[in-house]
């Protein structure tokens, strides 16, 4: 196969997948949308408080601070003085780039800020991947915490999550074994797996190097029993703050005059409304909404339309919050735009 007709077939595939996940959001919505009293859940918003939509975009903005300083911690070890307006600003961009095209998020961050710092894109996205499998035990210690707080009706609401419960923690225990593996015993296990792969693909074999390299000095950069513990103590700050603005929420649809609301609700919300997050649909579009919208009715008896106007304006929010935040940084920060998005293109190919 000619270089391109490779090209053409790649272009292809990413087609394929960014059509796919566009489907995806479509039937979410549909699932969300369906049955709801659309004028009702337009007039619920349009009587929300702007004093607690502000303070919403503020805590939004510091669990995202805070997600720029855990990030230093991690890079300590690579580069002491990593600035956070960087890191902030790269983390801002890669959100605001997750908006429009789901997978290109992570990668533009780090190549964002391994140009803005002068640091290797391999070891950058390394610490992606690092900070992304940190999420991912901290969302699965979340769902945990809901579980022992609401079992009985959790379980009940959401029968398939007992089973994603499990498939989660054994996913954990598999990465958290492999990392263990690839840091502590690099050589070996890189050279067996590369090896293994090998066999059955030379071309994929070198992509998997590619990788498994990327992926080791992303490791490596969290180091010293004083930034694990720092991580750890960030990392549920984080998830503390991210059931904060959940609650506020509540408050700026003054749900509270409806139900009783409590900050134990608002985390059982973030936890479930975090899996729709996760799905790969363009900026979690209807994914977070069918699945926020389906917690408040089925666990805490709120009426569709105003479960839907939640996930709407806080949805909105943080898809407004993002894009805005993405392209101040990035023309504030970056001077050579086109070469940024060429790099971007190059390493998209590459993985």
């Amino acid at each position: 196969m000619t270089s391109d007709k490779k090209l053409a077939a790649q272009r292809i595939i990413h087609s394929l997948k960014y059509v796919l996940s566009f489907i995806l959001a479509g039937i979410f919505l549909y699932i969300a949308f369906r049955g709801v009293d659309f004028e009702h859940v337009i007039q619920t918003i349009s009587e929300a408080s702007i004093i607690w939509i502000i303070v919403l975009i503020i805590s939004m903005i510091f669990s995202h601070y805070l997600r720029a300083v855990r990030w230093k911690i991690i890079l300590n070890s690579v580069k002491k003085d990593t600035s956070i307006k960087n890191l902030f600003g790269a983390l801002m961009v890669g959100y605001g780039v997750s908006c429009v095209v789901p997978r290109m998020g992570e990668i533009s961050r780090a190549v964002v800020i391994g140009k803005w710092e002068k640091l290797s894109r391999s070891s950058m996205f390394g610490t992606v991947i690092l900070e992304r499998i940190i999420d991912v035990i901290f969302l699965g210690l979340a769902i945990l915490i809901s579980v022992l707080i609401w079992s009985e009706k959790l379980y009940a609401s959401f029968p398939w999550l007992k089973s994603t419960m499990y498939i989660t923690l054994l996913i954990i225990a598999l990465v958290v074994a492999f990392v263990y593996m690839l840091v502590k015993f690099k050589e070996r296990f890189y050279g067996l797996i590369i090896k293994v792969i090998g066999r059955f693909s030379p071309k994929f074999a070198h992509k998997a190097a590619y990788i498994f390299d990327m992926l080791t000095q992303g490791f490596a950069s969290l180091k010293g029993a004083k930034n694990y513990f720092y991580t750890f103590a960030l990392s549920v700050l984080i998830m503390m703050v991210y059931a904060l603005n959940a609650y506020i929420g509540f408050l700026t649809l003054g749900m509270q005059n409806v139900h009783h609301v409590s900050y134990s609700m608002a985390w059982i919300l973030m936890s479930i409304s975090a899996i729709g997050v996760v799905i790969p649909t363009p900026g979690a579009i209807g994914s977070y909404e069918a699945l926020t919208k389906a917690a408040l009715v089925l666990l805490f008896g709120f009426g569709e339309s105003v479960a839907l106007a939640y996930a709407i304006i806080t949805h909105v929010i943080s898809y407004f919050l993002f894009i805005f935040s993405a392209l101040f940084f990035y023309f504030i920060l970056n001077k050579q735009h086109e070469n940024l998005f060429k790099v971007m293109k190059t390493d998209i190919e590459e993985l």
